[in-house]
């Protein structure tokens, strides 16, 4: 069984930094491209960026410049780095990743539970 587990999040003053990790575990033949989502109290769940297994990455236009997404594909691991937070960053953070399980022929999407980020002012 696969299992995405986010970690990192927390309370931070505005102008702080956060580092957060996801870790895939599990039944994993090939992990495709892995991302962060976020959701904000009373909004829809947003893309926040994105990260292919070669390293291409994409990023919302809200983010740019201030997140930074990496990956390490020995650990499985997707990470993303939040510098000069705001108030506005508050959500939670959610680990979203395509893989292939073994004896499968398909990718499948996988969410993590999330992590609460909260910027206070």
């Amino acid at each position: 069984q696969v299992q995405l587990v986010e970690s990192g999040g927390g309370l931070v003053q505005a102008g702080g930094s956060l580092r957060l990790s996801c870790v895939a575990s599990g039944s994993i033949f090939s992990l495709n491209a892995m991302g962060w989502y976020r959701q904000a109290p009373g909004k829809q769940r947003e893309l926040v960026a994105t990260i292919t297994r070669g390293g291409s990455t994409k990023y919302a236009d809200s983010v740019k410049g201030q997140f930074t997404i990496s990956r390490d594909n020995a650990k499985n691991t997707v990470y993303l780095q939040m510098n000069s937070l705001k108030p506005e960053d508050t959500a939670v953070y959610y680990c979203n990743a395509d893989l292939v399980e073994p004896g499968q022929w398909y990718a499948m999407n996988y969410w993590g539970k999330g992590t609460l980020v909260t910027v206070s002012s």
